[in-house]
Protein backbone atom coordinates (compact mmCIF):
# COMPACT_ATOMS: atom_id res chain seq x y z
CA UNK A 1 0.00 0.00 0.00
CA UNK A 2 1.28 3.11 -0.83
CA UNK A 3 2.27 6.27 1.23
CA UNK A 4 -0.26 8.35 -0.94
CA UNK A 5 -2.88 5.81 -0.47
CA UNK A 6 -2.58 5.67 3.54
CA UNK A 7 -2.88 9.55 3.54
CA UNK A 8 -6.07 9.85 1.53
CA UNK A 9 -7.30 6.88 3.95
CA UNK A 10 -6.21 8.77 6.87
CA UNK A 11 -8.07 12.24 5.38
CA UNK A 12 -11.09 10.21 4.45
CA UNK A 13 -11.77 8.37 8.09
CA UNK A 14 -11.02 11.65 10.35
CA UNK A 15 -13.00 13.50 8.50
CA UNK A 16 -16.00 11.14 8.50
CA UNK A 17 -15.83 10.99 12.07
CA UNK A 18 -15.87 14.52 13.15
CA UNK A 19 -19.11 14.47 10.49
CA UNK A 20 -20.66 12.11 11.75
CA UNK A 21 -20.10 12.94 15.43
CA UNK A 22 -21.76 16.60 15.09
CA UNK A 23 -24.27 15.45 12.47
CA UNK A 24 -22.96 16.92 9.27
CA UNK A 25 -24.22 15.56 6.04
CA UNK A 26 -20.69 15.49 4.19
CA UNK A 27 -21.37 12.44 1.44
CA UNK A 28 -18.39 12.82 -0.28
CA UNK A 29 -16.22 11.18 2.74
CA UNK A 30 -18.39 8.41 3.51
CA UNK A 31 -16.71 6.70 6.52
CA UNK A 32 -18.19 3.10 6.15
CA UNK A 33 -17.02 2.80 2.67
CA UNK A 34 -13.03 2.76 4.23
CA UNK A 35 -13.77 -0.02 6.76
CA UNK A 36 -15.43 -2.35 3.76
CA UNK A 37 -12.05 -1.89 1.76
CA UNK A 38 -10.16 -2.99 4.37
CA UNK A 39 -6.98 -1.33 3.57
CA UNK A 40 -7.26 -3.27 0.36
CA UNK A 41 -5.93 -0.52 -2.30
CA UNK A 42 -4.74 -2.58 -5.54
CA UNK A 43 -4.30 -1.06 -8.89
CA UNK A 44 -7.49 -0.89 -10.80
CA UNK A 45 -7.54 -2.42 -13.90
CA UNK A 46 -9.66 -2.05 -16.73
CA UNK A 47 -9.57 -4.87 -19.28
CA UNK A 48 -11.06 -5.52 -22.59
CA UNK A 49 -11.65 -3.96 -25.91
CA UNK A 50 -14.59 -4.32 -28.55
CA UNK A 51 -13.24 -7.20 -29.96
CA UNK A 52 -12.20 -8.99 -26.49
CA UNK A 53 -14.10 -11.83 -26.58
CA UNK A 54 -13.52 -12.09 -22.56
CA UNK A 55 -16.61 -9.48 -22.89
CA UNK A 56 -19.86 -10.05 -24.68
CA UNK A 57 -23.11 -8.75 -24.81
CA UNK A 58 -25.44 -9.13 -22.01
CA UNK A 59 -28.07 -10.39 -24.74
CA UNK A 60 -25.86 -13.42 -25.60
CA UNK A 61 -25.57 -14.84 -21.61
CA UNK A 62 -27.28 -17.41 -21.14
CA UNK A 63 -30.72 -16.40 -19.27
CA UNK A 64 -31.07 -17.88 -15.81
CA UNK A 65 -27.29 -18.27 -15.30
CA UNK A 66 -26.79 -17.79 -11.31
CA UNK A 67 -23.04 -18.30 -11.19
CA UNK A 68 -20.62 -15.33 -10.81
CA UNK A 69 -17.06 -15.70 -11.83
CA UNK A 70 -16.04 -11.98 -10.50
CA UNK A 71 -16.13 -10.79 -14.17
CA UNK A 72 -20.32 -10.21 -14.95
CA UNK A 73 -23.17 -10.36 -13.98
CA UNK A 74 -25.66 -12.07 -15.75
CA UNK A 75 -29.54 -11.83 -15.89
CA UNK A 76 -31.52 -13.71 -13.31
CA UNK A 77 -34.81 -15.73 -13.91
CA UNK A 78 -37.73 -13.60 -13.13
CA UNK A 79 -38.65 -14.24 -9.50
CA UNK A 80 -40.21 -12.63 -6.63
CA UNK A 81 -36.81 -12.40 -4.32
CA UNK A 82 -36.51 -11.54 -0.42
CA UNK A 83 -40.52 -11.89 -0.35
CA UNK A 84 -40.68 -11.79 3.61
CA UNK A 85 -39.08 -8.21 3.42
CA UNK A 86 -41.84 -6.97 1.23
CA UNK A 87 -44.75 -8.58 3.25
CA UNK A 88 -43.30 -7.33 6.00
CA UNK A 89 -43.38 -3.54 4.65
CA UNK A 90 -46.66 -4.19 3.25
CA UNK A 91 -47.88 -5.00 6.95
CA UNK A 92 -46.68 -1.69 8.37
CA UNK A 93 -47.46 0.37 5.74
CA UNK A 94 -51.22 -1.46 6.41
CA UNK A 95 -50.65 -0.70 10.29
CA UNK A 96 -50.04 2.90 9.35
CA UNK A 97 -52.95 3.24 7.41
CA UNK A 98 -55.36 2.19 9.57
CA UNK A 99 -53.73 4.19 12.43
CA UNK A 100 -54.38 7.44 10.59
CA UNK A 101 -57.85 8.09 10.27
CA UNK A 102 -57.61 7.64 14.07
CA UNK A 103 -55.32 9.84 14.79
CA UNK A 104 -57.11 12.66 12.28
CA UNK A 105 -60.26 12.19 14.51
CA UNK A 106 -58.21 12.61 17.94
CA UNK A 107 -56.78 15.77 16.34
CA UNK A 108 -60.27 17.06 15.59
CA UNK A 109 -61.55 16.04 19.27
CA UNK A 110 -58.75 18.20 20.51
CA UNK A 111 -59.21 21.24 18.51
CA UNK A 112 -56.45 20.35 15.85
CA UNK A 113 -56.36 22.20 12.57
CA UNK A 114 -55.42 25.61 11.32
CA UNK A 115 -57.49 28.58 9.56
CA UNK A 116 -55.15 30.58 8.12
CA UNK A 117 -55.15 30.98 4.32
CA UNK A 118 -52.39 29.28 2.45
CA UNK A 119 -52.94 30.38 -0.88
CA UNK A 120 -49.87 33.08 -0.94
CA UNK A 121 -47.58 30.27 0.55
CA UNK A 122 -49.01 27.90 -2.44
CA UNK A 123 -47.97 30.99 -4.84
CA UNK A 124 -44.16 31.58 -3.05
CA UNK A 125 -43.36 27.64 -2.80
CA UNK A 126 -44.57 27.38 -6.87
CA UNK A 127 -42.53 29.26 -8.10
CA UNK A 128 -39.37 28.58 -6.35
CA UNK A 129 -40.26 25.44 -7.47
CA UNK A 130 -40.73 25.70 -11.23
CA UNK A 131 -37.37 27.98 -10.73
CA UNK A 132 -35.21 25.45 -8.94
CA UNK A 133 -36.90 22.45 -11.73
CA UNK A 134 -36.07 24.56 -14.59
CA UNK A 135 -32.85 25.37 -13.37
CA UNK A 136 -31.55 21.81 -12.15
CA UNK A 137 -32.45 20.94 -15.99
CA UNK A 138 -30.40 23.56 -17.23
CA UNK A 139 -27.64 21.77 -14.93
CA UNK A 140 -27.43 18.94 -16.56
CA UNK A 141 -26.02 20.23 -20.02
CA UNK A 142 -23.69 22.50 -18.26
CA UNK A 143 -22.25 20.06 -16.30
CA UNK A 144 -21.48 17.51 -19.08
CA UNK A 145 -19.65 20.70 -20.99
CA UNK A 146 -17.80 21.79 -17.83
CA UNK A 147 -17.57 18.11 -15.68
CA UNK A 148 -13.57 18.25 -15.52
CA UNK A 149 -13.71 22.09 -14.09
CA UNK A 150 -16.47 21.37 -11.82
CA UNK A 151 -14.92 18.55 -10.64
CA UNK A 152 -11.83 20.80 -9.30
CA UNK A 153 -13.93 23.73 -8.69
CA UNK A 154 -15.47 21.45 -6.22
CA UNK A 155 -12.58 20.23 -4.14
CA UNK A 156 -11.95 24.13 -3.54
CA UNK A 157 -15.46 24.38 -2.68
CA UNK A 158 -15.14 21.90 0.05
CA UNK A 159 -11.87 23.40 1.67
CA UNK A 160 -13.93 26.37 1.40
CA UNK A 161 -16.68 25.32 3.33
CA UNK A 162 -13.98 23.65 5.87
CA UNK A 163 -12.78 27.07 6.71
CA UNK A 164 -16.11 29.02 6.52
CA UNK A 165 -17.28 26.13 9.66
CA UNK A 166 -14.06 26.81 11.21
CA UNK A 167 -14.46 30.70 11.24
CA UNK A 168 -18.08 30.31 12.52
CA UNK A 169 -17.19 28.05 15.32
CA UNK A 170 -14.49 30.08 16.55
CA UNK A 171 -16.44 33.34 15.82
CA UNK A 172 -19.02 31.47 18.27
CA UNK A 173 -16.75 30.59 21.05
CA UNK A 174 -16.79 26.89 20.50
CA UNK A 175 -13.32 26.36 20.44
CA UNK A 176 -13.41 22.36 20.53
CA UNK A 177 -15.60 22.48 17.47
CA UNK A 178 -13.36 25.17 15.56
CA UNK A 179 -10.18 22.66 16.59
CA UNK A 180 -11.74 20.22 14.82
CA UNK A 181 -12.89 22.13 11.70
CA UNK A 182 -9.39 23.86 11.53
CA UNK A 183 -8.05 19.56 11.37
CA UNK A 184 -11.02 19.09 8.65
CA UNK A 185 -9.69 22.35 6.61
CA UNK A 186 -6.12 20.57 7.09
CA UNK A 187 -7.26 17.12 5.93
CA UNK A 188 -9.42 19.02 2.79
CA UNK A 189 -6.29 20.60 1.55
CA UNK A 190 -4.53 17.44 1.57
CA UNK A 191 -7.23 15.04 0.08
CA UNK A 192 -7.20 17.32 -2.62
CA UNK A 193 -3.93 17.35 -3.41
CA UNK A 194 -4.08 13.57 -2.92
CA UNK A 195 -6.72 13.05 -5.90
CA UNK A 196 -5.39 15.80 -8.43
CA UNK A 197 -4.77 12.89 -10.68
CA UNK A 198 -8.05 11.24 -10.80
CA UNK A 199 -9.96 14.50 -11.80
CA UNK A 200 -9.66 13.15 -15.39
CA UNK A 201 -11.25 9.72 -15.15
CA UNK A 202 -14.30 11.32 -12.37
CA UNK A 203 -15.36 13.63 -14.73
CA UNK A 204 -15.78 11.12 -17.89
CA UNK A 205 -17.74 9.27 -15.39
CA UNK A 206 -19.35 12.10 -14.45
CA UNK A 207 -19.86 13.14 -18.28
CA UNK A 208 -21.34 9.77 -19.21
CA UNK A 209 -23.66 9.46 -15.95
CA UNK A 210 -24.92 12.68 -17.09
CA UNK A 211 -25.45 12.11 -20.89
CA UNK A 212 -27.41 8.88 -20.04
CA UNK A 213 -29.59 10.64 -17.67
CA UNK A 214 -30.13 13.75 -20.50
CA UNK A 215 -31.42 10.59 -22.91
CA UNK A 216 -33.77 9.75 -20.15
CA UNK A 217 -34.90 12.52 -18.61
CA UNK A 218 -38.10 11.24 -17.58
CA UNK A 219 -36.32 9.00 -14.55
CA UNK A 220 -36.32 13.07 -13.08
CA UNK A 221 -39.99 12.79 -13.60
CA UNK A 222 -40.40 9.74 -11.36
CA UNK A 223 -38.14 10.82 -9.12
CA UNK A 224 -40.33 13.76 -8.39
CA UNK A 225 -43.35 11.69 -8.08
CA UNK A 226 -41.06 9.83 -5.47
CA UNK A 227 -40.50 12.73 -3.90
CA UNK A 228 -43.92 14.09 -3.19
CA UNK A 229 -45.58 10.59 -2.17
CA UNK A 230 -42.35 10.68 0.32
CA UNK A 231 -43.66 14.13 0.97
CA UNK A 232 -47.62 12.90 1.39
CA UNK A 233 -46.15 10.50 4.00
CA UNK A 234 -44.35 12.50 6.09
CA UNK A 235 -48.02 14.40 6.74
CA UNK A 236 -49.40 11.30 7.53
CA UNK A 237 -47.14 10.30 9.56
CA UNK A 238 -46.66 13.17 11.76
CA UNK A 239 -49.81 13.39 12.36
CA UNK A 240 -50.24 9.69 13.25
CA UNK A 241 -47.09 10.24 15.69
CA UNK A 242 -48.74 13.45 17.65
CA UNK A 243 -51.42 11.11 18.45
CA UNK A 244 -49.80 8.09 19.24
CA UNK A 245 -46.80 9.16 21.48
CA UNK A 246 -48.89 11.46 23.44
CA UNK A 247 -50.74 8.35 24.61
CA UNK A 248 -47.89 5.80 23.88
CA UNK A 249 -44.58 7.09 24.26
CA UNK A 250 -42.28 3.79 24.38
CA UNK A 251 -43.75 3.89 20.69
CA UNK A 252 -40.99 6.07 19.46
CA UNK A 253 -38.93 3.96 18.13
CA UNK A 254 -41.40 1.94 15.84
CA UNK A 255 -42.39 5.09 14.61
CA UNK A 256 -39.04 6.43 14.21
CA UNK A 257 -38.56 2.62 12.13
CA UNK A 258 -41.75 3.43 10.23
CA UNK A 259 -40.68 6.95 8.75
CA UNK A 260 -36.65 6.22 7.87
CA UNK A 261 -37.67 2.79 6.62
CA UNK A 262 -39.95 4.44 4.31
CA UNK A 263 -38.28 6.78 2.87
CA UNK A 264 -35.31 4.46 2.35
CA UNK A 265 -37.56 2.15 -0.01
CA UNK A 266 -38.57 5.34 -2.23
CA UNK A 267 -35.31 6.36 -2.01
CA UNK A 268 -33.51 3.07 -2.83
CA UNK A 269 -36.92 2.21 -5.57
CA UNK A 270 -35.52 5.17 -7.32
CA UNK A 271 -31.78 4.16 -7.61
CA UNK A 272 -32.92 0.49 -8.38
CA UNK A 273 -35.02 1.95 -11.12
CA UNK A 274 -32.36 4.32 -12.79
CA UNK A 275 -29.73 1.52 -12.66
CA UNK A 276 -31.71 -0.74 -14.64
CA UNK A 277 -32.34 2.20 -17.15
CA UNK A 278 -28.82 3.32 -17.22
CA UNK A 279 -27.82 -0.81 -17.87
CA UNK A 280 -30.22 -0.17 -20.72
CA UNK A 281 -28.86 2.56 -21.63
CA UNK A 282 -25.36 1.02 -21.83
CA UNK A 283 -26.11 -2.54 -23.13
CA UNK A 284 -28.73 -1.16 -25.32
CA UNK A 285 -29.31 2.38 -26.22
CA UNK A 286 -31.99 2.04 -29.03
CA UNK A 287 -34.00 1.24 -25.87
CA UNK A 288 -33.09 4.00 -23.81
CA UNK A 289 -32.56 7.29 -25.70
CA UNK A 290 -35.87 9.40 -25.00
CA UNK A 291 -37.56 11.12 -23.03
CA UNK A 292 -40.12 8.73 -21.46
CA UNK A 293 -38.06 5.35 -23.03
CA UNK A 294 -39.79 1.77 -23.10
CA UNK A 295 -36.47 1.07 -20.47
CA UNK A 296 -37.83 3.44 -17.65
CA UNK A 297 -41.23 1.54 -17.13
CA UNK A 298 -39.84 -1.49 -17.58
CA UNK A 299 -36.99 -1.04 -14.97
CA UNK A 300 -39.53 0.66 -12.35
CA UNK A 301 -42.23 -2.15 -12.57
CA UNK A 302 -39.06 -4.92 -11.99
CA UNK A 303 -38.26 -2.30 -8.77
CA UNK A 304 -41.61 -2.58 -7.76
CA UNK A 305 -42.14 -6.01 -8.06
CA UNK A 306 -39.57 -8.63 -8.26
CA UNK A 307 -36.85 -6.28 -6.48
CA UNK A 308 -38.99 -4.96 -3.82
CA UNK A 309 -38.41 -7.36 -1.45
CA UNK A 310 -34.46 -7.01 -1.57
CA UNK A 311 -34.91 -3.23 -1.60
CA UNK A 312 -36.75 -3.27 1.62
CA UNK A 313 -34.45 -5.48 3.29
CA UNK A 314 -31.72 -3.33 2.79
CA UNK A 315 -33.35 -0.36 3.82
CA UNK A 316 -34.90 -1.83 6.54
CA UNK A 317 -30.93 -2.38 8.06
CA UNK A 318 -30.41 1.10 7.27
CA UNK A 319 -33.83 2.62 8.57
CA UNK A 320 -33.48 0.38 12.15
CA UNK A 321 -29.45 2.26 12.68
CA UNK A 322 -31.12 5.81 11.66
CA UNK A 323 -34.03 4.84 14.13
CA UNK A 324 -31.60 3.85 17.13
CA UNK A 325 -29.71 6.95 16.39
CA UNK A 326 -32.56 9.31 16.44
CA UNK A 327 -33.29 7.89 19.88
CA UNK A 328 -29.49 8.51 21.07
CA UNK A 329 -30.32 12.12 20.13
CA UNK A 330 -32.88 11.94 22.27
CA UNK A 331 -30.74 11.50 25.36
CA UNK A 332 -28.50 14.86 24.63
CA UNK A 333 -30.93 16.36 26.83
CA UNK A 334 -28.89 14.71 29.70
CA UNK A 335 -25.65 16.73 29.84
CA UNK A 336 -23.75 14.00 32.19
CA UNK A 337 -24.32 11.65 29.68
CA UNK A 338 -23.37 13.75 25.94
CA UNK A 339 -19.84 12.44 25.97
CA UNK A 340 -21.53 9.17 25.70
CA UNK A 341 -24.42 9.49 23.65
CA UNK A 342 -21.78 11.35 20.98
CA UNK A 343 -19.79 8.28 20.99
CA UNK A 344 -22.75 6.23 20.43
CA UNK A 345 -23.91 8.14 17.74
CA UNK A 346 -20.63 8.44 15.79
CA UNK A 347 -20.05 4.40 16.00
CA UNK A 348 -24.07 3.96 14.81
CA UNK A 349 -23.25 6.60 11.85
CA UNK A 350 -20.21 4.94 11.01
CA UNK A 351 -22.21 1.24 10.90
CA UNK A 352 -24.87 3.65 8.97
CA UNK A 353 -21.99 4.76 7.01
CA UNK A 354 -20.90 1.07 5.95
CA UNK A 355 -24.60 -0.24 4.74
CA UNK A 356 -25.37 2.58 2.99
CA UNK A 357 -22.11 1.82 1.19
CA UNK A 358 -22.65 -1.70 0.62
CA UNK A 359 -26.51 -0.79 -0.52
CA UNK A 360 -24.79 1.47 -3.11
CA UNK A 361 -23.47 -0.26 -5.20
CA UNK A 362 -25.39 -4.03 -4.08
CA UNK A 363 -28.61 -2.23 -5.59
CA UNK A 364 -26.86 -1.34 -8.85
CA UNK A 365 -27.00 -5.09 -9.92
CA UNK A 366 -30.41 -5.98 -8.31
CA UNK A 367 -31.07 -2.65 -10.74
CA UNK A 368 -28.93 -4.66 -13.86
CA UNK A 369 -29.56 -8.00 -13.42
CA UNK A 370 -32.06 -8.74 -10.72
CA UNK A 371 -30.07 -10.91 -7.91
CA UNK A 372 -31.29 -10.36 -4.19
CA UNK A 373 -29.90 -8.28 -1.86
CA UNK A 374 -27.53 -10.77 -0.62
CA UNK A 375 -26.28 -12.01 -3.84
CA UNK A 376 -26.00 -8.59 -5.45
CA UNK A 377 -23.73 -6.73 -2.97
CA UNK A 378 -21.56 -9.68 -3.09
CA UNK A 379 -21.15 -10.45 -6.71
CA UNK A 380 -20.66 -6.48 -7.43
CA UNK A 381 -17.74 -6.14 -4.25
CA UNK A 382 -16.34 -9.48 -5.66
CA UNK A 383 -16.65 -7.96 -9.48
CA UNK A 384 -14.59 -4.50 -8.03
CA UNK A 385 -11.99 -6.45 -6.29
CA UNK A 386 -10.96 -8.96 -8.64
CA UNK A 387 -10.80 -5.35 -10.78
CA UNK A 388 -8.31 -4.06 -8.28
CA UNK A 389 -10.84 -0.92 -8.19
CA UNK A 390 -11.10 -0.95 -4.61
CA UNK A 391 -8.98 2.79 -4.84
CA UNK A 392 -10.88 3.70 -7.71
CA UNK A 393 -14.51 3.36 -5.92
CA UNK A 394 -13.10 5.20 -2.40
CA UNK A 395 -13.26 9.04 -4.51
CA UNK A 396 -16.58 10.24 -4.68
CA UNK A 397 -15.47 13.20 -6.79
CA UNK A 398 -18.22 13.48 -8.76
CA UNK A 399 -20.19 13.21 -6.00
CA UNK A 400 -19.13 16.47 -4.57
CA UNK A 401 -19.82 18.35 -7.41
CA UNK A 402 -23.53 17.14 -7.05
CA UNK A 403 -23.64 18.33 -3.77
CA UNK A 404 -21.98 21.94 -4.72
CA UNK A 405 -24.57 21.92 -7.62
CA UNK A 406 -27.04 21.40 -4.87
CA UNK A 407 -26.25 24.40 -2.86
CA UNK A 408 -25.75 26.57 -5.78
CA UNK A 409 -29.02 26.13 -7.12
CA UNK A 410 -29.98 26.74 -3.46
CA UNK A 411 -28.38 29.66 -3.16
CA UNK A 412 -30.17 31.46 -6.39
CA UNK A 413 -33.80 29.56 -5.78
CA UNK A 414 -33.10 31.32 -2.41
CA UNK A 415 -32.21 34.57 -4.23
CA UNK A 416 -36.16 34.36 -6.37
CA UNK A 417 -37.70 33.70 -2.61
CA UNK A 418 -36.15 37.01 -1.41
CA UNK A 419 -37.61 39.05 -4.48
CA UNK A 420 -41.01 37.54 -4.10
CA UNK A 421 -40.75 37.94 -0.14
CA UNK A 422 -39.44 41.55 -0.67
CA UNK A 423 -42.66 42.39 -3.50
CA UNK A 424 -45.25 40.89 -0.84
CA UNK A 425 -44.50 41.77 2.63
CA UNK A 426 -47.32 39.94 4.05
CA UNK A 427 -46.70 36.74 2.63
CA UNK A 428 -45.35 34.80 5.71
CA UNK A 429 -47.85 37.77 8.09
CA UNK A 430 -50.09 34.43 8.94
CA UNK A 431 -47.20 32.29 10.51
CA UNK A 432 -45.63 35.26 13.30
CA UNK A 433 -41.75 34.62 12.19
CA UNK A 434 -39.70 37.12 14.36
CA UNK A 435 -37.10 36.83 11.02
CA UNK A 436 -37.99 39.54 8.24
CA UNK A 437 -39.83 38.24 5.26
CA UNK A 438 -37.32 38.89 3.10
CA UNK A 439 -34.87 36.50 5.09
CA UNK A 440 -37.86 34.09 5.90
CA UNK A 441 -38.17 33.70 2.11
CA UNK A 442 -34.79 33.42 0.95
CA UNK A 443 -34.15 30.70 3.65
CA UNK A 444 -37.36 28.58 2.44
CA UNK A 445 -36.14 29.49 -1.17
CA UNK A 446 -32.89 27.99 -0.29
CA UNK A 447 -34.63 25.11 1.37
CA UNK A 448 -36.85 24.15 -1.53
CA UNK A 449 -34.18 24.55 -4.43
CA UNK A 450 -31.70 22.24 -2.35
CA UNK A 451 -34.37 19.48 -1.68
CA UNK A 452 -35.54 19.80 -5.52
CA UNK A 453 -32.25 19.88 -7.21
CA UNK A 454 -30.70 17.03 -4.66
CA UNK A 455 -34.01 14.98 -5.89
CA UNK A 456 -32.86 15.54 -9.64
CA UNK A 457 -29.13 15.20 -9.02
CA UNK A 458 -29.44 11.98 -6.69
CA UNK A 459 -30.69 10.30 -10.09
CA UNK A 460 -27.36 11.59 -11.31
CA UNK A 461 -25.57 10.01 -8.37
CA UNK A 462 -27.08 6.50 -8.89
CA UNK A 463 -26.17 6.58 -12.60
CA UNK A 464 -22.68 7.19 -11.63
CA UNK A 465 -22.43 4.23 -9.54
CA UNK A 466 -23.97 2.28 -12.20
CA UNK A 467 -21.62 3.54 -15.23
CA UNK A 468 -18.67 2.56 -13.24
CA UNK A 469 -20.21 -0.83 -12.58
CA UNK A 470 -20.64 -0.96 -16.35
CA UNK A 471 -17.33 0.03 -17.39
CA UNK A 472 -15.64 -2.33 -14.61
CA UNK A 473 -17.42 -5.33 -15.76
CA UNK A 474 -18.49 -4.20 -19.70
CA UNK A 475 -16.11 -1.77 -21.55
CA UNK A 476 -16.61 -3.89 -24.92
CA UNK A 477 -20.33 -2.85 -25.35
CA UNK A 478 -19.62 0.61 -23.89
CA UNK A 479 -16.81 0.97 -27.04
CA UNK A 480 -19.38 -0.41 -28.85
CA UNK A 481 -22.46 1.21 -28.43
CA UNK A 482 -20.88 4.98 -26.95
CA UNK A 483 -17.29 5.43 -28.87
CA UNK A 484 -17.12 8.98 -28.03
CA UNK A 485 -17.76 8.31 -24.64
CA UNK A 486 -15.91 5.68 -24.36
CA UNK A 487 -12.76 7.37 -25.90
CA UNK A 488 -13.08 9.89 -23.50
CA UNK A 489 -13.39 7.60 -20.37
CA UNK A 490 -10.46 5.32 -21.95
CA UNK A 491 -8.46 7.63 -22.32
CA UNK A 492 -9.32 9.99 -18.91
CA UNK A 493 -8.17 6.35 -17.37
CA UNK A 494 -4.91 6.44 -18.83
CA UNK A 495 -4.39 9.98 -17.67
CA UNK A 496 -5.36 9.31 -14.14
CA UNK A 497 -3.21 6.05 -13.94
CA UNK A 498 -0.60 6.61 -16.78
CA UNK A 499 2.01 4.11 -15.09
CA UNK A 500 -0.43 1.32 -14.58
CA UNK A 501 -2.88 1.00 -17.50
CA UNK A 502 -0.08 -0.99 -19.35
CA UNK A 503 -1.47 -2.50 -22.75
CA UNK A 504 -5.38 -1.67 -22.06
Amino acid sequence: MSFKSIVLYTIHTTTAIISSAFHLQNHSIPFGQRIWLKMNTNIPIVQGYANDQQYTSAATEEYGEDSFNGQKGNPQPKKFNDVFFAILFYIHLTAMAIALPMAINAQDQNGGGNSGTFGSIIYFVSVCSIFSVGLSTVSLGFMIKFSRQLVQIALYFYIGFSFLLMVIMFMAASMLMGGLFALSFAFSICYARAVQSRIPFAAANLTAALTAVKANVGLTMVAYVFMFVGFGYSIAWTTISNAVLNTYPGMAFFLFLSFYWTHQVLKNTMHVTTAGVVGTWWFAPDEASSLCSRSIGDSFVRATTYSFGSICFGSLIVALIQALRQLNRHLRENRDAQLIVCLIDCVLGCIEGLIEYFNKWAYVYVGLYGYSYLDAGRNVIQLFQNKGWTTLITDDLAGMVLFMISIMIGLFTGLIGFIVASLDANIFADFNFDASPEGVGFGFGFLIGVVLASIMLGVVESAVSTCIVCFAESPAEFEQNHPSLSLEMREAWRSSWPTECGNM
